[in-house]
C-alpha cells in the first residue's frame, strides 16, 4: 500500500486516519469449532441470491511493468505511468472474472498514494464493473465485510509482507510486522482473515514471486506472478502481454473453481503482536505497566479479528512516531541545524508556559467549505 513518499508524511496523518470508524463485523467462529492451531478453513457461504458477486481489491506495489518505488506516490511522474499499468492489470482480471461466470464485479482502492481520487484511471476501468465508494471515510479492509453481499474476493497488484524480501515489501506501512497466532502475515492474508468472518474466500491474487511463496498454503488460490523481486527497490519484469493473458486465464479459473475454494479463519482468542523494524519503533512503550513489550514487539490477546486489527493499527500510530527520529538526521545536515534546535526548544518551553498560565489556545483550523465528495478506500 504505502509508498516511500507517503511513508514520510504518514507520521502526520496516521493519528487522524485511525479515527475513521466502521460498522463492527460479526464475531469470528468460537474457539471450540476450530482445531488447535493458528488458523483453519471452511467452505464458502452458500449463494443465496443466485448471482456471483466478486469484490476486487487493488494495491500498487504489485503492478506489472513496475520496478521503481517512485511510481507508488501521488505527484511523481512515475506514478502517472503506474496508474495506466494498474488500470490495465485490473481490467485484465475483471475480464477474466466475467469470463469465468461472475455476474457482478465491484472494485475498491486499497492503496495509500495520497491521491484524493482513485489510483486507477476510473474512466478507463471496464464499464461492466463498479467502483466502491462511500460518503464518509472507511477502512477498505474491514468496513465492507458483511455476510451475503459478496461471494468471493480477488486481490490485484499486491505485495510481500515486512521482512518478506519482496518489491516494496511491507505490511500496512513501513517497518510493521503483523503477527497473529504466531504467524507473520501479509496484507492479502489480512484481507483473507477479515473476509473469513463472512465465510467469503479470496480466490485470486497477483504480485511478485515473494508474495506467491507466502500464499502457497492457500492451495485453491489462483496466483499470477508479475515480476521477480531483486530486493525492496527493484524487480525483474514479465512482459505485459504475458501477464495480462495469465491474469485473464487465472481469474476465469478462480471463478469456475469457487465452490472448491476456502474461507480462512483465525482460531480464538487471537494472540496479536506488532513487531517494528527501523525506522518504526515501539521501545517508547518499554516499562509501561500493563504493556507486554519485548524487543520492539508488543503482544496482546484479542477476542476476535476486529479487536486484533484495531489494536495493531492503534499501535502503529505509536510506532510511526519513530519516523520522526530521522528528522534529526535530516536537520543535522543543514548549516542552521543549531538554530532550528534552539527555536524548537524555545517553542516547547513557551507553549508549556502558556498552557500552565491558562493562556494557550489550540490553533484554529480554517473553516472548510461544505463540499460533497466520495471516498474510495485508502488515501
Amino acid at each position: 500500500m504505502n509508498p516511500k513518499k507517503c511513508f514520510v508524511v504518514s507520521f502526520f496523518i496516521l493519528t487522524i486516519s485511525f479515527l475513521f470508524c466502521c460498522s463492527p463485523p460479526e464475531k469470528d467462529k468460537p474457539m471450540e469449532e476450530a482445531p488447535k492451531m493458528g488458523r483453519y478453513l471452511s467452505d464458502p457461504a452458500p449463494d443465496t441470491d443466485g448471482l456471483t458477486k466478486i469484490l476486487v481489491y487493488y494495491d500498487m506495489e504489485g503492478i506489472s511493468g513496475q520496478n521503481d518505488m517512485r511510481s507508488l506516490s501521488f505527484g511523481n511522474e512515475e506514478y502517472d505511468k503506474a496508474r495506466e499499468w494498474l488500470t490495465n492489470d485490473v481490467n485484465a482480471v475483471i475480464d477474466g472474472l466475467f469470463a469465468g461466470g461472475a455476474d457482478e464485479i465491484y472494485v475498491v482502492d486499497a492503496h495509500g498514494s495520497g491521491n484524493p481520487d482513485p489510483d486507477m484511471l476510473v474512466d478507463r476501468m471496464d464499464k461492466r464493473a463498479q467502483l466502491v465508494s462511500k460518503d464518509e471515510s472507511f477502512d477498505a479492509y474491514t468496513a465492507l465485510t458483511e455476510k451475503g453481499v459478496y461471494d468471493a474476493v480477488a486481490v490485484v497488484c499486491m505485495h510481500s509482507k515486512t521482512g518478506g524480501r519482496g518489491f516494496a515489501a511491507h505490511t500496512y506501512t513501513i517497518g510493521m510486522e503483523w503477527i497473529l497466532n504466531e504467524m507473520s502475515i501479509n496484507e492479502t492474508e489480512i484481507i483473507a482473515y477479515s473476509w473469513g468472518r463472512a465465510d467469503v474466500p479470496v480466490i485470486f491474487a497477483s504480485g511478485d514471486d515473494k508474495l506467491q511463496e507466502q500464499l502457497e498454503w492457500m492451495d485453491w488460490l489462483e496466483y499470477v506472478k508479475v515480476k521477480t523481486a531483486k530486493g525492496a527497490g527493484d524487480a525483474d519484469l514479465i512482459p505485459f502481454e504475458e501477464v495480462h493473458q495469465n491474469m485473464r486465464e487465472a481469474a476465469k479459473r478462480a471463478v469456475e473453481n469457487l465452490p472448491n475454494s476456502k474461507a480462512t479463519h483465525l482460531t480464538l482468542p487471537i494472540k496479536a503482536q506488532l513487531r517494528t523494524v527501523y525506522p518504526a519503533r515501539l521501545d517508547q512503550l518499554e516499562g509501561v505497566p500493563g504493556i507486554d513489550y519485548n524487543d520492539q514487539t508488543v503482544t496482546f490477546t484479542a477476542e476476535d479479528f476486529q479487536e486484533a486489527y484495531e489494536g495493531i493499527t492503534a499501535l502503529i500510530g505509536v510506532a510511526t512516531r519513530g519516523y520522526v527520529r530521522l528528522l534529526g538526521d535530516v536537520i543535522d545536515t543543514h548549516e542552521n541545524a543549531s538554530k532550528i534546535y534552539t527555536e524548537y526548544g524555545e517553542k516547547i518551553e513557551s507553549t508549556w508556559v502558556e498552557v500552565e498560565s491558562g493562556l494557550w489556545k489550540p490553533p484554529t483550523k480554517p473553516e472548510k467549505k461544505a463540499t460533497k465528495r466520495k471516498y474510495f478506500g485508502y488515501r
